[in-house]
């Protein structure tokens, strides 16, 4: 498990207990001063004897390459950019298994469809819901309602 602090303050730290090493103090001693597992600084001890003041730098940590690349992921922008009928699909609603079908089709990659939220999000994109509305509704007829009707209509307190 990674230790909790970012890469600065464990290199800091491992910096710190060569420090007490070649002050003359023992690995246990050290690992109690700056509360760590003795064998940590050990390992610290024999990276520093290899590669000196490199071996204890603090490395980025990238994690798991993307499956897909930047290229394919402006591809995949443009797709959606254009819509879900031009895809060939019936309604002009992009849903996330909708996009992992264009993903499977387009590049030969499978993501989950729960992940495909977050490769959205990492193109810009936000989850959106849309209105429901019938496509006969007639605004202008509603405000003229809500103006003239409904005030005929509506309790009025008794004095």
């Amino acid at each position: 498990m990674r230790p909790l602090g970012t890469p600065t303050v464990l290199e800091q730290r491992r910096l710190q207990a060569i420090s007490l090493l070649n002050k003359g103090l023992q690995p246990v001693d050290v690992a109690r001063r700056i509360g760590v597992d003795r064998r940590s600084v050990r390992r610290w001890r024999a990276d520093y004897q290899r590669n000196g003041i490199d071996g204890l730098k603090a490395s980025i940590a990238t994690g798991r390459p993307p499956k897909l690349n930047v290229k394919q992921r402006k591809r995949l922008e443009r797709h959606l950019l254009q819509g879900p009928r031009a895809a060939g699909f019936p309604t002009d609603l992009w849903t996330c298994p909708r996009v992992a079908k264009i993903i499977r089709d387009e590049f030969d990659v499978d993501y989950h469809v729960d992940h495909i939220g977050r490769v959205l999000h990492g193109l810009g994109f936000s989850p959106q819901k849309p209105e429901r509305r019938a496509i006969e509704r007639d605004e202008k007829s509603i405000q003229r309602w809500v103006r003239y009707t409904v005030p005929h209509i509506k309790k009025k307190p008794k004095i």
